[in-house]
């Protein structure tokens, strides 16, 4: 199960997500990314409370930066634990991320 939590304040926009990004989740996921504003210029995940992630998990963040960077936005993730880290580490992304 996923639950994300949007909050927006001006052209950024925060979501929050708790539980596992997976196969399950991920077109939940994707749906969320594809409500954000056409004003958003800073799209933010924060992953304080994501305890898994998988290869579907990734495409979905994988299609956030793209949507981002078709309309000149930032996409930044924030608060990744040290496990998700070495996921996106051993996939060969985390440099392409934004990752604070």
């Amino acid at each position: 199960m996923l639950n994300v939590n949007r909050t927006i304040d001006g052209e950024k926009e925060v979501l929050s997500l708790e539980g596992k990004l997976d196969t399950l989740t991920s077109r939940g996921f994707t749906e969320e990314i594809s409500k954000t504003s056409e004003s958003t210029k800073q799209l933010v995940l924060d992953f304080e409370k994501l305890t898994y992630i998988s290869s579907a998990g990734i495409r979905a963040i994988l299609t956030a930066l793209n949507k981002m960077d078709e309309k000149g936005g930032e996409l930044k993730i924030v608060n990744v634990s040290e496990t998700i880290m070495e996921i996106l580490d051993i996939v060969g992304i985390a440099g392409d991320l934004n990752i604070e």
